[in-house]
Parts: C-alpha cells; sequence; structure tokens
C-alpha cells in the first residue's frame, strides 16, 4: 500500500470510528468477514474484492431472458426482488443483484444519470444527519467510503433527487433493504455499470414488478 492510500485508509477508518453502532455493524464489522477475498487496485486505490464464493448465486451478474417494453441501454430497477437490469438486445438483459432502502426510505420513479463519480465523497443528507447526529459532514472516497468506488447521481424534471447507484462497504447486504434508499451494488458490478452506462442513461425504478427472468 502507497503512502497515500495508507493515509486515505487511515483518516477514513478513524471518521468510521465515530459513525453510530448501526453502520460500523452493517459495513466496517464486514472488512475480516468471508464476504472478502484479496484485494484490487483502481485508480490508484487499494480496495477489497467480495469473494463471490461465499455470495448466493442469485446475486451474481448474469445475462437473463428478460421482457421490458424499455429501450436498449435502460437501467430498470426491481426493488421486490432485489435486482438491477441493464436492458441489453432481443429481449436480454444484464442483471446486477442490489441492496435496496428500507422501509419508508425507497424512492420510485423516472430519472436520468446525471453525473457520474470515480471514488465518490459521501455527503450525508440533512435528513440522514438528524437521524444520525455523529455522522460526518462528508468522507472523501476510498476504500471505506460508503458509496464505494462508483457513483450514478440520479436526477429528474425536478432537479437530483438524492438517490445514487453505487457501491458498498457491506456487501453481504446485496439482495437485502438495507440502505438509506439509495442502490447498493457489490464494488465490481458498480465498476462494471459505470463503464457500460453514459451521461443521460434512463433510469426506471419500479415499486413491484413480477420476477421475470
Amino acid at each position: 500500500m502507497d503512502r497515500r492510500n495508507f493515509i486515505a485508509g487511515a483518516a477514513t477508518a478513524v471518521v468510521g470510528l465515530s459513525l453510530p453502532a448501526i453502520w460500523r455493524t452493517d459495513a466496517l464489522a464486514q472488512a475480516g468477514s468471508k464476504y472478502y477475498k484479496g484485494t484490487s487496485v483502481d485508480g490508484g486505490v487499494q480496495f477489497r474484492r467480495t469473494n463471490f464464493e461465499a455470495i448466493d448465486k442469485r446475486w451474481h451478474r448474469q445475462m437473463v431472458k428478460y421482457f421490458s417494453s424499455e429501450p436498449q441501454g435502460t437501467i430498470v430497477i426491481d426493488t421486490r426482488n432485489h435486482f438491477l437490469y441493464w436492458i441489453w438486445e432481443n429481449n436480454t438483459a444484464l442483471r446486477y443483484g442490489v441492496g435496496v432502502g428500507k422501509e419508508g426510505f425507497q424512492w420510485f420513479g423516472r430519472a436520468n444519470v446525471a453525473r457520474k463519480k470515480r471514488w465518490p465523497t459521501w455527503i450525508p443528507p440533512e435528513e440522514m444527519k438528524k437521524r444520525s447526529p455523529n455522522l460526518p459532514d462528508r468522507m472523501e472516497g476510498g476504500p471505506n467510503n460508503p458509496l464505494g468506488p462508483r457513483a450514478l447521481y440520479l436526477h429528474n424534471a425536478e432537479g437530483d433527487t438524492g438517490y445514487r447507484v453505487h457501491g458498498t462497504t457491506a456487501p453481504g447486504s446485496i439482495g437485502r433493504d438495507a440502505s438509506s434508499g439509495c442502490i447498493r451494488m457489490f464494488n465490481e458490478d458498480a465498476i462494471d455499470l459505470y463503464r457500460r452506462c453514459p451521461i443521460g442513461t434512463a433510469v426506471l425504478v419500479l415499486e413491484h414488478i413480477a420476477d421475470r427472468a
């Protein structure tokens, strides 16, 4: 690990210690768990690789049959079944397992990817800080940042929705209602989707749909 990553990792670890216990339990507690195996370097940042051998195969990225009226290149998120679909051609889609918002924190509707960021800074919204006063004002991007290595920022006609599609420090939360509304992905999947989706990509977040795949 180089000096930059050591300092960044140490700083975010110190911040993590000041976070509410519920956040530490869900994220930092998984640091040495079965969900990690080895490390990778991305953009000069070293991060823990997901141990997909410990992950149920239903949450693995995979091509599936998927029938949708949405055009190719659209992101469709099925919050009930915890899947994100990137619409392909010929009634197929690339499917990713995701974590979604807990009861009371969900958002549904249409949006577009207005901005994309590598190793994004996390700025907790005021509503979250009211619920958890110990949260920092901001956390710079790095291996312990809850947004992970990539973030897609969702905007609609009214502006920034406040919701993101991003990586995670808690791979064990994928497939669950675990977030404060945003869509969590395995870090490797967040990197993959980031590469595929240009600015302006249409996003449809569905409250309930049948399991079509």
